[in-house]
C-alpha cells in the first residue's frame, strides 16, 4: 500500500521500534529468568514483548509456575530495567534521522506500553525526548495496548483524527492496538522473523521509501 503523503499527526511505538529499549528490556528479563532457574530465549521473550509491565509479569509468574506472582516479579525486574536504561538506550538505525525529516511538518507523538518512568529514562537517555509534541505511557490511561485507547489519546492530544494518521509500531499487541484505532499502519517488527500485519511493513526506520515518505510528507489539518 502507499504511504499518505498527507496526515494529521504521527503516533510512535517507543520500546523496539524507536529505541533499542528491548535489549536492556532482555538483559533484565533474562537475569530475572536465571534467579529462578530459567534459560531465556525467543520463546520466553514472545510472553512479554509489547505487554505492559503488569502484563508480563503474569505471564512470567505462570511461566514459572507461580501465578499470583506478578506484582513480586514487576517489583524485581523494573528497578532492573530502570538501571539497564540509566546506563545505555541507543535509538534503532534511522530513528533520529526520521524524526528530524519529519521536524515541523506533522504533529508527533510517542505512545508505550511502559510506563512513565522508564518512557522518560529511555527518551531522555536516547537524547530523543525533545521530538515529540505528546507523549504518553502505559500507567497514564485505563486500558494499555493492545486496547486502541493510547493511539486515541494520543491523537486526541495533537487535535488530529486517527483515521488521517499515522502509527508505527514492532509488535503484535502494538499492531492490534493501532488497527482497531483505524489508523494507517507502518509496522517495523522488532524479533527478526517476525511476521506482523501492516499497511507498509519494512525491516528497518531508514528503509529508503520511508526516508522518501518523511521527507515529502505534509500536514493535512
Amino acid at each position: 500500500m502507499t504511504l499518505p503523503q498527507s496526515v494529521s499527526a504521527i503516533v510512535f511505538d517507543c520500546d523496539g521500534l524507536l529505541l533499542d529499549t528491548e535489549t536492556c528490556w532482555s538483559r533484565a528479563e533474562a537475569a530475572l529468568f536465571a534467579d529462578y532457574g530459567f534459560g531465556f530465549g525467543p520463546q520466553q521473550k514472545d510472553l512479554l514483548i509489547g505487554r505492559t509491565l503488569a502484563a508480563a509479569c503474569d505471564n512470567i509468574a505462570e511461566y514459572f509456575g507461580r501465578p499470583g506472582m506478578g506484582p513480586q516479579l514487576e517489583a524485581e525486574l523494573l528497578p532492573r530495567v530502570e538501571a539497564e536504561l540509566a546506563a545505555d538506550v541507543q535509538p534503532m538505525p534511522g530513528a533520529r534521522s526520521l524524526l528530524e525529516l519529519l521536524g515541523d511538518k506533522v504533529p508527533i507523538a510517542v505512545a508505550t506500553n511502559s510506563p512513565r518512568a522508564i518512557l522518560t529514562a529511555a527518551l531522555e537517555s536516547s537524547g530523543l525526548a525533545g521530538y515529540f509534541d505528546v507523549s504518553i505511557a502505559a500507567d497514564e490511561v485505563e486500558r494499555p495496548k493492545p486496547d486502541p485507547q493510547l493511539y486515541l489519546e494520543a491523537f486526541a492530544l495533537l487535535n488530529a483524527d486517527p483515521m488521517t494518521g499515522v502509527a508505527l509500531e514492532d509488535s503484535s499487541t502494538g499492531v492490534a492496538a493501532a488497527r482497531a484505532a483505524h489508523t494507517f499502519l507502518i509496522t517495523v517488527p522488532s524479533q527478526p522473523g517476525k511476521q506482523l500485519d501492516g499497511d507498509y511493513v519494512t525491516a528497518a526506520l531508514n528503509d529508503p521509501a520511508l526516508v522518501a515518505w518523511a521527507q515529502g510528507v505534509t500536514h493535512r489539518p
